[in-house]
């Protein structure tokens, strides 16, 4: 993508990313167990400073990958599942199958939560569907004082359908959190909560088919754009979210502190 100015993806950039989710070049395996694996990759050389993509794969046998496309998708039921969502919205559309929108979320205690604004792009490409994001600018929406506004260089899903109850989801994440990061908080991302955050998603499948029926069963506007009611905004209000921009905070000494849910899980 170009340095400065906001592109929309094109089926170029969609097939590089469903290629980077099945590439096994210079990720490190850090977990495998019951069909969850998470890789890692270091961008730089600094092992302690760098950032680090982080890649996951679940095997869900009993979930259609119809199903784990509505649930990434839908940010009304997101707002039911997802335990570490502070706010969420959309911001606008761009095309039938782009938009701008907006997340914030609570990070491990003692770090300061984070937020992003991404443009958000999707596309089913045969039996597969991908969903990813990058970070741009809106000038309705700068940086919070009580957050830290992260970055995100390119995050997203790659859903592939192996029948009809059974799909894989592979999620990829290249995001510049802001901050020097202690060591321990890239471990648990990969040892801990990258694990459980796909779990929750798996989870959150099964019981979406009940929920939607009492919930607007019929509105799905990722699957049909004509039912958006979101207003059009034009790439030109957007720009480029530079990490170099934002302010960088040093968190690299906090200790980390446990919580009873890992306690009880260890």
């Amino acid at each position: 993508m170009s340095a400065e100015s906001v592109l929309i993806p094109d089926d170029r950039a969609f097939s590089n990313f469903k290629e980077e989710c099945w590439s096994e070049e210079g990720w490190s395996q850090t977990y495998n167990k019951t069909g969850m694996t998470v890789w890692t990759q270091t961008i730089g050389g600094d092992e302690e400073k760098s950032l680090h993509k982080i890649k996951c794969r679940m095997v869900c046998k009993d979930v259609p990958a119809e199903t784990m496309y509505d649930v990434l998708h839908d940010i009304e039921y997101r707002r039911k599942w997802d335990a570490n969502v502070i706010e969420t919205f959309d911001i606008g559309k761009l095309t039938v199958n782009a938009d701008v929108g907006y997340y914030s979320w609570k990070c491990p205690k003692p770090l300061k939560n984070r937020d992003v604004i991404t443009l958000r792009s999707w596309l089913p490409m045969g039996s597969d569907y991908i969903i990813m994001n990058y970070s741009v600018k809106h000038a309705k929406y700068p940086p919070k004082k009580d957050m830290v506004r992260a970055v995100s260089i390119q995050t997203g899903y790659l859903i592939q359908s192996h029948g009809p109850n059974h799909c894989t989801l592979t999620y990829l994440a290249h995001v510049d959190p802001k901050g020097s990061l202690p060591k321990w908080v890239v471990n648990k991302s990969s040892q801990f909560l990258a694990p459980k955050a796909m779990k929750k998603i798996s989870k959150a499948c099964l019981k979406y088919g009940e929920w939607k029926q009492r919930h607007n069963p019929g509105f799905k506007p990722w699957l049909y754009p004509e039912q958006t009611t979101l207003p059009t905004i034009p790439v030109s209000e957007l720009s480029i979210q530079h990490a170099d921009s934002l302010e960088n905070i040093d968190e690299s000494t906090l200790s980390e502190m446990q919580t009873r849910e890992e306690r009880d899980s260890d």
